[in-house]
């Protein structure tokens, strides 16, 4: 069983995996039910398709923070960390999709002054 990390923007996934029959249990609920869209579902599944062992391994994750686009990144990311402790051969091929690279992007702070962070006052001639 390894345990790893996925994040993204401001989601944590902390994910388990397990050799076992391929059911994926989030926040104690079945894949399909919380990630209710086909892409979200194939954006978590995509490394385990990748290496072509989607039915053999469980996997537990317990996700917070942000939206479901980013928590369902962040299981990716922390299933592609987890292939890669369980057998390191899996590496260059999930390097090369991009799954170990954690996306630096995030929301830019609000700055004294503006409305936004970049976004400044409306111009007015009186």
């Amino acid at each position: 069983m390894e345990r790893t990390v996925g994040r993204r923007k401001t989601a944590t996934a902390r994910v388990r995996i397990s050799p076992g029959k391929g059911e994926i249990i989030i926040n104690g609920q079945q894949l399909t039910s919380y990630f209710p869209t086909l892409l979200l579902q194939q954006t978590v599944l995509s490394p385990l398709v990748l290496i072509g062992r989607e039915k053999e391994f469980s996997v537990t994750v317990k996700v917070v923070g942000s939206g479901l686009h980013s928590q369902a990144e962040a299981v990716r990311h922390g299933i592609a960390r987890a292939l890669v402790e369980w057998n390191t051969q899996y590496r260059p091929l999930l390097r090369a999709e991009g799954f170990l690279t954690r996306d630096p992007r995030a929301k830019e702070r609000k700055k004294y002054g503006r409305y936004r962070a970049r976004r400044g006052h409306q111009w007015r001639k009186r």
